[in-house]
């Protein structure tokens, strides 16, 4: 005897196995697939694990830099080109990345990346550090795995709930800390046991990524691939507000963080005549308080607003940078301005991305993430470029430091008055 459905539960079994299958992605069944329980942060562990690995590829060439420097004689600007490259590569390649991922999800983006990324980075340990023009042929290829952060932030997205996205995205973001492990390994496996070992053991771990990414990884309940063609839905989204305005920060934001973590040794070892070691170290230490502080930052812009998080941040940044244009002493005064910089820098760049989760509409956050972080990208991009420059024509960073004081001090401005009356008004329209 088959008992009958009571009025209401027709179609429900069928709901939950849909439900389940859309939480996977791929079709695949079992225990625990529902948006509630663990499934959330399995997904976000496994995420930022990507992240990590990718940003660790991608942040290669930069404690090398000052090697690269002696054994091929290159200049100053020589120099910050070769560690620049890969940034604004990986910075506007997330804009297509970002609407790929809307178009196919971070099931597909993330292990394709990481594979991607594999290539450069073979090529540059095996083959690509006999010149100049070499280590930027690999290195324009390894800006790749830079891109892997515009597939994050609308995959994590959409699997957190809109007050808890700013904690999520926090935790997400500090996978940039891929950058510290970087410069904690790269020079002691190349001094250890030779040039290519950092860059085999990476692609290792590329590699067994992209197979736990494709196993693991599943799109959130509820997800709808957009149907409009790539380059229309990047017009739309450089159509918005919210697109410039959070693009501008994050150049500032992330593009301070990225500039300094790019080209730190280089400053410590000419400005305060550090060891490259001791410089790769304190440069990791810089890095690994930004990453600590990207979830602090971005659980506290869902306690108390992100907009007050960012403003406050920019502010210290720009402290920081002022004071350390007069090139205090490196202990305490210049080690204080430089932590506290990695501290704000950290802290806003999750509350940058806070707002974007909540300000960008839901079918466009990958596209508008892509652009944003392409921003960013390319704000890190910029600085090594200045700084070595004026040091070449001038033989200090002081005019460098004090040009971010004043930018950080603008964008500090520009969010107490515009982005707050933007998130008052988005609020309003809610």
């Amino acid at each position: 005897m088959v008992p009958r459905l009571m009025p209401g539960m027709r179609g429900k079994r069928c709901g939950t196995v849909t439900e389940t299958r859309q939480a996977n992605g791929s079709g695949r069944t079992g225990l625990g697939l529902t948006r509630g329980g663990g499934r959330p942060m399995v997904m976000l562990v496994v995420a930022t694990a990507g992240f990590a690995v990718n940003f660790w590829a991608w942040a290669l060439l930069s404690p090398l830099g000052p090697r690269f420097k002696d054994s091929l004689a290159l200049s100053s600007f020589e120099q910050a080109l070769l560690v620049a490259v890969p940034v604004v590569v990986g910075s506007l390649g997330r804009i297509p990345v970002g609407a790929l991922t809307d178009r196919f999800g971070g099931r597909v983006m993330f292990p394709a990346l990481s594979l991607i990324t594999i290539l450069p980075v073979l090529y540059l340990g095996l083959l690509g550090q006999s010149s100049l023009a070499a280590l930027l042929f690999g290195g324009f290829f390894l800006g790749v795995g830079g891109t892997v952060f515009a597939v994050g932030v609308p995959f994590v997205s959409g699997w957190f709930p809109p007050e808890r996205r700013g904690f999520a995205l926090g935790v997400f973001g500090a996978g940039m800390g891929g950058t510290a492990i970087s410069a904690l390994t790269t020079v002691k496996l190349v001094d250890g046991q030779g040039s290519a070992a950092p860059f085999v053991l990476t692609a290792f771990l590329l590699a067994a990524y992209a197979v736990v990414a494709w196993l693991v990884l599943g799109e959130a309940p509820g997800r709808t691939p957009p149907r409009e063609p790539l380059v229309k839905r990047l017009a739309a989204t450089a159509r918005l507000g919210v697109t410039w305005q959070m693009s501008g920060l994050y150049a500032v934001a992330f593009g301070g963080f990225v500039a300094f973590s790019v080209y730190l040794p280089t400053y410590l070892k000419t400005e305060y005549g550090l060891s490259q070691a001791d410089a790769a170290n304190r440069m990791a230490g810089f890095v690994l308080l930004a990453v600590v502080m990207r979830p602090v930052g971005g659980w506290l812009s869902d306690q108390v607003g992100a907009v007050r998080v960012l403003g406050v941040s920019l502010a210290v940044t720009s402290v920081g940078a002022m004071v350390q244009s007069f090139t205090p002493p490196l202990m305490p005064q210049g080690t204080v301005a430089f932590l506290g910089m990695a501290a704000a820098l950290g802290a806003g760049s999750a509350a940058t991305f806070a707002l974007v989760a909540k300000l960008a509409p839901a079918d466009k956050v990958g596209a508008v993430s892509g652009m944003v972080g392409a921003a960013g990208g390319l704000g890190g991009f910029v600085p090594p470029l200045v700084m070595g420059s004026i040091y070449g024509s001038l033989g200090s960073y002081a005019l460098g430091l004090a040009l971010l004081a004043i930018v950080a001090a603008a964008a500090a401005a520009f969010t107490a008055v515009v982005v707050r009356r933007a998130a008052v008004n988005r609020g309003a329209a809610a």
